[in-house]
């Protein structure tokens, strides 16, 4: 059974699956906003109430798939500021130049942790958290 992260972002989902869509060529499988949502579900006890009013716009739900892994995502940090701390994403690729792409393009608007450069166990590595915030590392191992 696979893991799948959830990542909830603090009212800019919709621009991080734009983000990611053009940078690391995610496919969007699945996305519902407030809106689209039934009023009943979204009052009700047993549906999706939520103390926090939402707008429409807002993102619901969504599911992208990146370097053939699924990755949720919404807007659940509507009234908060988004702070992700204790992980990282991890994206492997055996074709260097791909990876040193994705890096790059993670990198604008956002803060590089650990430069693009060849280690002992990979012909390419990167720390980088994106413009939204969100933690990542490319690799591209060496074969053993």
């Amino acid at each position: 059974m696979p893991l799948s992260p959830y990542i909830s972002f603090a009212g800019n989902c919709a621009d991080a699956i734009a983000f990611y869509q053009q940078t690391l060529g995610a496919e969007l499988a699945y996305k519902i906003t407030f809106g689209e949502m039934p009023k009943e579900a979204q009052n009700s006890e047993d549906g999706c109430a939520s103390a926090t009013p939402f707008p429409d716009d807002a993102i619901a739900h969504s599911n992208v798939r990146i370097a053939g892994s699924d990755i949720m995502m919404s807007d659940g940090l509507m009234s908060e500021q988004a702070n992700y701390s204790g992980f990282t994403l991890v994206i492997d690729t055996q074709n260097t130049e791909e990876g040193k792409r994705w890096f790059d393009s993670l990198a604008q608007g956002g803060k590089i942790e650990m430069a693009w450069q060849e280690t002992f166990w990979a012909h390419g590595f990167g720390k980088v958290v994106d413009q939204f915030g969100v933690p990542w590392m490319i690799n591209v191992l060496k074969q053993h």
